[in-house]
């Protein structure tokens, strides 16, 4: 693959919009970036699209640490970026026997049923919950694990981190230093399992405006939307972005 033929316009349009939810998503919009690989799955295959994708991840968190560098909950980083790490290993370890589909039809479930939770049950919740470690660890483990496999980490760290109703800014900020740290985990066991070529790299570069732009326009609109607003459209991405993955993953139940 070369770079002319990630100019060619019926391919480009898959690459530059990946790249930009990637973007959207490290500047504050959490689950647009589980979008980019099913995108390019469209046109590519889902293992090349991860591997392809992680530079692009790599280049938005540094920007979106930058942006969101005084806001973060330090409990949560302190519990889920080395749980997340963790994750990471277990992935990384586990790779050959693990089944993407399985993960993601998992990964799409938690986040359906979240959701529909919230969403349904009769009496809300009157406050903030205060979070709990095992539950944290827990959560911060499976967002690791299911970042290292198709880069979708957002659902459980969701589930985890928004109970807790943070401060928006709070949340997003959490979000972009926990998997910052977890896309950097992740760069020497693709390395191993996934080895880049001179030609990826330079597929990546291309796409790396893109993914700098997502970011600043997703830090914009998440410091202009009111704070009610901002979690209900976080809560309908994480439901379509799970009903996206669970449609993904259908093909498991015919075999």
């Amino acid at each position: 693959m070369n770079l002319n033929s990630w100019l060619d316009w019926s391919y480009f349009p898959y690459a530059a919009l990946g790249a930009i939810f990637v973007g959207l998503s490290k500047g504050g919009l959490p689950s647009t970036g589980v979008l980019a690989v099913p995108i390019l799955s469209l046109v590519i295959s889902p293992i090349k699209a991860a591997t392809l994708l992680l530079p692009i991840y790599v280049i938005s968190d540094m920007v979106g640490v930058w942006l969101y560098r005084k806001n973060f909950s330090s409990w949560n980083l302190k519990v889920l970026i080395p749980a997340g790490v963790f994750g990471v290993f277990v992935g990384w370890l586990t790779a050959s026997i693990t089944s993407e589909k399985m993960v993601t039809l998992l990964i799409g479930l938690i986040g359906v049923m979240f959701c529909l939770n919230i969403w349904l049950r009769k009496k809300k919740l009157q406050g903030p919950r205060s979070p709990k470690l095992l539950s944290g660890i827990f959560w911060g483990t499976l967002s690791g694990f299911t970042s290292f496999i198709s880069h979708a980490g957002a659902p459980p760290f969701q589930v985890f981190v928004l109970p807790q109703k943070l401060q928006k800014t709070v949340f997003a900020g959490t979000s972009t230093l926990v998997f910052a740290v977890i896309n950097l985990a992740k760069i020497l066991p693709y390395q191993n399992l996934r080895p880049y070529t001179t030609n990826d790299l330079t597929s990546a570069i291309v796409l790396i405006p893109f993914a700098i732009g997502g970011t600043v326009l997703g830090a914009i609109l998440t410091k202009k939307l009111p704070d009610t607003l901002f979690f209900t459209l976080v809560q309908m991405a994480l439901f379509m972005v799970s009903l996206k993955l669970i449609w993904s993953a259908r093909d498991i139940f015919f075999y």
